[in-house]
């Protein structure tokens, strides 16, 4: 007998490109995100919620993986993706009011948009996003819907009611249970995420995406961004430049002299 099917929510964050340097707004050190794009740990969340659809049936037997991110409105661009990749349908919740949001913001919001889908057996993360890198948004995520959490998930795996991951840890590995509907968030040794192919890609085309204000979600803007942050940056600058290395000319002495140089800088 087959397993019912679940409901999945990923959440996915449209954030800068790593290839590129970052940059802090002068007005109030927001990440600047003009070059930006699906990150990363979120696809090993994703490629998660996929195995676990298709080992289901997938869509056809009335599974459902939904992409959420929240952000502005290039920000879509990572719901589009993983639409390309094989989601069912996207969810993006949009609104000027939100900029600013820290990690409490970010989650209120984001539970918010969560109950606008009825039931939901699973949400899925990453382990963190790559610009922040708070890994903070699950927990908060998780007792704010009151769902069991299970956090750096390595293996996963769902039978019946019950959600089993593993961790591990650089001493034990442990394996943990919790009944559905739960959170997990993903590190990126649980699977090799895959890539959108041509079909993929042309089906997303047909893919639903829902936006959502602060307003279609019943939020004050005073909750979220700036205004309800409960951390703020209060100085930044800009990373010093790269000082000029030592070089090291071998005359027949330049085994003892690295080793010297190592030995002042502590790393021997």
């Amino acid at each position: 007998m087959q397993d019912p099917a679940l409901n999945i929510v990923v959440l996915v964050k449209h954030v800068p490109d790593a290839q590129f340097d970052r940059h802090l707004s002068d007005d109030d050190y927001t990440l600047e995100r003009d070059e930006s794009i699906l990150s990363e740990l979120d696809e090993y969340a994703l490629e998660a919620a996929l195995q676990l659809s298709e080992a289901r049936g997938g869509p056809k037997a009335g599974n459902v993986v939904t992409a959420l991110t929240m952000g502005p409105a290039a920000a879509v661009n990572a719901v589009k993706k993983s639409l390309q990749i094989g989601a069912t349908q996207g969810l993006h919740v949009c609104d000027d009011a939100l900029s600013g949001s820290d990690a409490a913001g970010t989650s209120l919001a984001l539970a918010a948009a969560i109950r606008t889908l009825g039931n939901v057996d699973l949400v899925l993360t990453g382990m963190a996003s790559t610009d922040g890198e708070t890994s903070l948004v699950p927990a908060q995520l998780a007792e704010r819907l009151g769902l069991a959490q299970i956090t750096f998930a390595s293996e996963l795996a769902v039978a019946g009611n019950t959600v089993t991951a593993r961790r591990e840890s650089d001493s034990h590995s442990a394996t943990l249970e919790a009944p559905l509907p739960a959170l997990v968030s993903v590190t990126d040794q649980i699977n090799e995420p895959r890539y959108p192919n041509f079909k993929g890609i042309l089906a997303a085309k047909k893919k639903s995406i829902t936006q959502l204000s602060l307003a279609d979600l019943g939020l004050d803007a005073a909750e979220v961004g700036a205004a309800g942050a409960w951390t703020s940056v209060v100085e930044a600058k800009p990373r010093p430049a790269r000082a000029q290395g030592t070089i090291i000319t071998d005359e027949g002495d330049a085994g003892i002299r690295l080793a010297d140089f190592l030995a002042g800088q502590k790393l021997l």
